[in-house]
């Protein structure tokens, strides 16, 4: 029987789809009919940050030094506005999930904002530093701003400073939806837990993998197709996950891993260790190690 708009199927179609069977992960109910976070709205509010941090290269590329005041303070008027309704909304879709109810998400929000602006010229600072990294670690880059303008790795750390940093002041769900933005955009897929030290450089990044609670210091590099993952996952007496512990390796300052390697646990690269390609490693290594087997356990 062909399908026919209205009639019959189309009404066991609908009792089947509101089945309440699967609402408990399926369905969403905001209290207080709270929209949910938009995507279109922080799409730009990464645009405005970006061009807060890196002027001239995006947003409006006419700014010069003698308007910068000017252009500046009107930008973090308007990510202040847009950004505080974004916490609030993510503070009520946890609220609405976790069965968990918070009083004053407004003013909280604004809070959270707040401090978030004034973490900016350190963030500004950081990715100052990365974008040297870039530069001075890439014989192909011609130019810092070529690597602002161009590089994955420079947009990837670029949403994880500003994520990690929402992260931290302990905002919800926002910091995730940045990180997936870049992850999608770039193929580089770093946690906004996960906490990096200054000069960071990811050369080429497709298929980074950047766990939530890995600590990575100063100057370190990775090449493409890294992973800094877990192990293992532990389980409470009723089978579920324990969440939050820390379950991923630490790279001391100045580490080096190359293309394919695969560093998995609660491990510590040394300072100045050099991993080489496709190593599988999950144990520790001390300073100055070279790792260049196949696997090492």
């Amino acid at each position: 029987m062909p399908f026919r708009r209205g009639g019959r199927q189309i009404e066991r179609i609908c009792d089947a789809l509101c089945s309440p069977a699967p609402y408990q992960t399926m369905m969403h109910e905001s209290p207080g009919d709270t929209p949910m976070p938009s995507l279109e709205t922080m799409g730009e509010i990464m645009s405005r940050l970006r061009a807060a941090l890196f002027p001239g290269f995006f947003g409006n590329t006419r700014v010069s030094r003698h308007s910068l005041q000017f252009h500046m303070a009107a930008n973090l008027d308007s990510i202040f506005t847009l950004l505080s309704e974004q916490i609030r909304r993510g503070v009520c879709f946890t609220c609405a999930e976790t069965k968990s109810m918070r009083a004053h998400c407004g003013s909280e929000a604004e809070e959270k904002a707040a401090a978030f602006l004034k973490a900016l010229p350190g963030i500004r600072d950081m990715l100052a530093g990365d974008v040297n990294a870039a530069y001075a670690g890439d014989p192909a880059a011609k130019t810092p701003g070529e690597t602002i303008f161009c590089y994955p790795s420079v947009t990837a750390v670029t949403n994880h400073r500003i994520a990690h940093a929402l992260h931290t002041l302990g905002v919800p769900l926002i910091p995730r939806i940045i990180s997936e933005t870049a992850h999608s955009a770039t193929g580089i897929d770093i946690h906004p837990g996960a906490s990096i030290g200054e000069r960071f450089f990811i050369d080429h990044g497709t298929g980074v993998v950047i766990g939530e609670t890995c600590i990575i210091g100063s100057g370190c590099r990775l090449y493409q197709g890294v992973t800094l993952g877990s192990v293992s996952f532990d389980k409470d007496e009723d089978g579920v996950l324990i969440k939050g512990l820390p379950r991923h390796p630490i790279l001391e300052d100045d580490v080096t891993v190359y293309a394919g390697a695969t560093v998995l646990g609660r491990v510590t690269l040394g300072k100045g260790s050099v991993i080489g390609g496709n190593v599988w490693l999950t144990r520790s290594v001390p300073p100055g190690s070279f790792i260049k087997n196949s696997f090492m356990d």
